[in-house]
């Protein structure tokens, strides 16, 4: 459910005044994750990779409060569920927006994304969750990538995690990830400490 709140009522009300009306307030992070255990759940239970870090993110959110906020043409919104979006190839060649709502079952998580993206794909119609805090993804496994940057803008306030194709090394294999967010939703620590419980998760993964 989406509900409006007073800024003033939050831990988030300074940086409401200081950062809504910026023309920049996006943030980016990036951390280099150590995916070697999430690599070889899904090749032993057959899971899609991305389907699986999108879980892997969610879960990692569900532990932060301030993901449950978010600011939208000046004014603040508390949500009580997450949804994770995924772009999706479609069958004309284009892309298409998939929002797939956030479950603590990875199972029931991974049938609901295969049903979802596949019906995008099929109808080339994208696909949107209204009441929960999006957090929006972007997969470009097509190659290596150091660092992904979005756009810079207030017209898309919600966070937004990237990765590109992941490294295999030696004794480990590496992904780094570039995690974007609104400086009204959480500061530099907020996000930091993001990315540390997504890796706690990645490294959960049995």
């Amino acid at each position: 459910m989406k509900q409006e709140i007073n800024p003033k009522d939050t831990s988030r009300a300074a940086a409401f005044e200081l950062w809504m009306s910026s023309p920049m307030p996006m943030v980016t992070l990036v951390k280099t994750m150590d995916v070697s255990r999430l690599v070889k759940a899904c090749k032993r239970k057959s899971m899609s990779f991305n389907m699986a870090l999108c879980w892997c993110i969610g879960k990692a959110a569900t532990e932060m409060q301030e993901f449950y906020t978010i600011p939208e043409k000046g004014k603040l919104y508390t949500y009580d569920m997450l949804a994770i979006n995924v772009i999706v190839n479609n069958a004309k060649g284009g892309i298409n927006s998939c929002d797939i709502p956030y479950t603590e079952n990875i199972t029931e998580f991974s049938g609901t994304y295969q049903q979802l993206t596949r019906q995008v794909a099929e109808t080339c119609k994208s696909s949107f969750i209204e009441d929960r805090m999006i957090i929006g993804t972007s997969a470009m496994i097509q190659t290596e990538l150091d660092c992904i940057v979005n756009q810079y803008t207030d017209k898309f306030c919600n966070p937004m995690v990237m990765w590109g194709k992941y490294r295999k090394g030696w004794f480990k294999t590496t992904l780094p990830i570039s995690f974007q967010f609104h400086h009204v939703q959480m500061d530099g620590g907020h996000g930091a400490l993001f990315l540390e419980k997504l890796q706690q998760t990645i490294n959960s993964i049995g």
